[in-house]
């Protein structure tokens, strides 16, 4: 079988965890995959998408399209396989109005796709408007990447810890007022963000670690508590807690807002703690920096989780959809 991956940017974390992760599992269930950006011009576009007339289908990741590519791309391909894990219907920076320029590319692309594949059961329903083969399929990640040897590496301090992008770094700083109270109560707790940018606290130390794909998996063993703080509007709603998972890959507990898949994937007093207000995020928070065994006792739990989106499991799931999809055409 072979398919064309159509991305707007193969660099970015979304297919990288998306799509790429999964490139051996694909090979191994005979699924034989070609990786192409989509060009700038109308032209450059035309002519990419003659070329998906070679191939058994395309895995569209992401991107919406205006009515000139999905014309053309329906002329050629003869399986679309619709791929996306945000709530690109709506706009980042303005949730909550209605926004043509999000909703009408993903409302065209959804109903020209023969199969859809949300990240998450919140995008599924939207998706499920449009299209009635959707499918969910949860972020996965390499468990064995996040199985490090931390021995040596305590200095006595209790970390707390937050990783992901500049984009992002707004929701972390959302909760400064509930950080800066921690550090208020304890004289050992410190602050360690993972990212392209940072922030400071004016009265605690915070760790400011460069991501990189290398280092990020000790970065986070080494921390104590994961944190996932969220705003609650219809874009965030959409998004597919990667963050958690990463944190209960490497055995910590949680405090994160009860918002989309978060809410899934903490199970409150079990792995961790859901908080909304400033107060809930203080107490949570305190009662993980007081007691090192229920820390540990909710990371272990916390492991349990991950092993479940392991990329063995999810990349098999993934395989299959898209074998049942495209190998109606090659078979």
């Amino acid at each position: 079988m072979r398919l064309l991956i159509l991305t707007n940017n193969p660099e970015r974390a979304s297919f990288r965890q998306r799509i790429q992760i999964y490139f051996d599992t694909l090979r191994t269930n005979g699924i034989d995959y070609q990786v192409a950006k989509l060009p700038a011009g109308f032209l450059a576009r035309r002519k990419l998408f003659k070329r998906t007339a070679d191939f058994d289908g395309v895995l569209l990741h992401k991107k919406g399209f205006n009515p000139f590519d999905a014309f053309w791309l329906s002329r050629y391909s003869k399986r679309l396989i619709y791929h996306f894990d945000d709530a690109i219907m709506y706009s980042t920076k303005h949730p909550d109005r209605k926004s043509s320029s999000h909703f009408r590319p993903f409302r065209r692309t959804a109903k020209l796709a023969n199969m859809v594949i949300a990240g998450n059961s919140y995008l599924a329903e939207h998706a499920r408007k449009f299209n009635s083969r959707v499918e969910v399929l949860p972020t996965g990640l390499n468990t064995k990447e996040y199985m490090v040897d931390t021995r040596g590496e305590n200095d006595g301090k209790i970390r707390l810890v937050w990783i992901g992008s500049s984009s992002t770094l707004k929701y972390l700083a959302e909760i400064k007022p509930a950080i800066e109270e921690i550090c208020s109560r304890f004289d050992n707790v410190i602050l360690r963000i993972i990212a392209d940018e940072f922030f400071d606290l004016q009265n605690m130390e915070v760790e400011k670690r460069q991501w990189s794909l290398e280092k990020q998996a000790i970065d986070l063993a080494t921390s104590d508590i994961g944190l996932a703080p969220l705003p609650d509007n219809r874009f965030t709603r959409g998004k597919c807690g990667f963050k958690i998972l990463q944190y209960a890959a490497v055995g910590l507990p949680v405090v994160a807002s009860p918002v989309g898949v978060n809410a899934e994937y903490v199970c409150d007093g079990v792995s961790g703690f859901l908080a909304e207000s400033n107060a809930e995020w203080i107490d949570k928070i305190t009662r993980l920096v007081e007691d090192s065994q229920l820390r540990k006792t909710m990371g272990d739990n916390n492991l349990t989780l991950a092993k479940n989106f392991d990329i063995n499991i999810i990349g098999k799931r993934l395989a299959d959809l898209i074998t049942e999809c495209v190998g109606k055409v090659s078979s």
